[in-house]
């Protein structure tokens, strides 16, 4: 038991500065509002590397590059809707955290409960029970 906590311990130790580093000093604004809209939007999109992150947690190098690319059209002047805008035109509907329903996102939506339909099928199939062979109603 004191072996799994100190294991969990270690992990949280290893793992939590890799995920608050992951936006490098050399990123950050002068401005603090600039900066804080930078960080909202960031948390929006999806690291198109680690697909599970968004690009404000991930040390990806492409997420690094989205982050500065977010960074400079804030300071270009652009909304916060202008710039997700703008990187969701160049790399699709995927990229966002929280992609639209829309006939091209049925996948994205679809594919995760098909998962699920599968797995609890698979599970059903397993749990009935089998019949021994020659065990037939024929006497």
């Amino acid at each position: 038991m004191k072996l799994n906590i100190l294991l969990c311990a270690l992990a949280f130790a290893f793992f939590l500065p890799a995920a608050a580093m992951a936006v490098q000093p050399d990123e950050i604004l002068p401005d603090p509002v600039l900066e804080q809209r930078a960080r909202v939007i960031s948390q929006q999109l999806r690291c198109l590397v680690c697909q599970g992150e968004d690009i404000d947690e991930s040390a990806a190098g492409l997420a690094r590059d989205l982050r500065l690319l977010v960074r400079e059209r804030l300071v270009k002047g652009d909304s916060d809707a202008q710039v997700i805008e703008f990187v969701r035109g160049r790399y699709g509907d995927y990229v966002l955290m929280k992609p639209p329903l829309a006939p091209r996102t049925w996948l994205l939506w679809l594919t995760p409960a098909a998962v699920l339909l599968v797995g609890f099928a698979a599970v059903l199939r397993m749990m009935r029970p089998r019949r021994k062979p020659g065990a037939g109603g024929a006497a």
